[in-house]
């Protein structure tokens, strides 16, 4: 059964080096450290292919706005007969603080409108995400400012140098061994 990493975020130059485009980065990440480019498109989103052995691994950046990724998704799912074990969303997530991640499996969009558009796609919630940390926005700034806002230089410093390359293993974990090892990895709180 192959696997779907599918990473959220907007199109668009203006949207490029938004936090709510910290999906894109880590699937862009992937496909470059595998060789492999987001050249063919299907299903209104560019993919990448790749190969670990015998397991076909297709990594997906819808290309329909965050809000709207259920209509990427959906079909892709549908397409590849996938079960929710097979399928990692990787998205923005502003309840947990900058670097942080999180992995969980049939979890409530909690207000992430981009995988509220996949549960309403697919008609369920059964499948893995990888919520990445992109902080909450100052009092001065509101949500939607925050995600559509670029990372501070310091930020993005720590974004290129320790999250992307830790987020990159996190999924090569999943591909290789699924969730629970995941889970294991990027939930367990380390001392600083």
């Amino acid at each position: 059964m192959p696997k779907l990493i599918v990473g959220l975020g907007n199109p668009g130059k203006e949207y490029e080096k938004t936090r709510h485009n910290v999906g894109f980065f880590i699937v862009d990440r992937l496909a470059e450290e595998w060789g492999a480019d987001f050249r063919r498109q299907k299903f209104h989103g560019h993919y990448a292919e790749h190969r670990e052995g015998d397991e076909k691994i297709l990594l997906v950046k819808p290309e329909t706005f965050m809000n709207l990724s259920g209509r990427c998704v959906g079909p892709w799912v549908d397409f590849l007969k996938l079960e929710g074990g097979d399928l990692l969303v990787v998205h923005d997530e502003l309840d947990l603080p900058f670097g942080r991640m999180k992995a969980q499996f049939s979890a409530s969009a909690a207000g992430q409108k981009g995988v509220a558009s996949i549960i309403e796609a697919l008609g369920h919630k059964d499948f893995c995400r990888l919520r990445v940390g992109i902080g909450r926005p100052p009092a001065q700034r509101g949500g939607a400012d925050h995600v559509l806002a670029a990372f501070s230089k310091e930020e993005r410093k720590i974004l290129d140098e320790e999250l992307l390359p830790k987020a990159s293993e996190a999924v090569k974990i999943f591909v290789k061994m699924g969730l629970d090892p995941l889970m294991q990895m990027v939930n367990t709180k380390r001392p600083n």
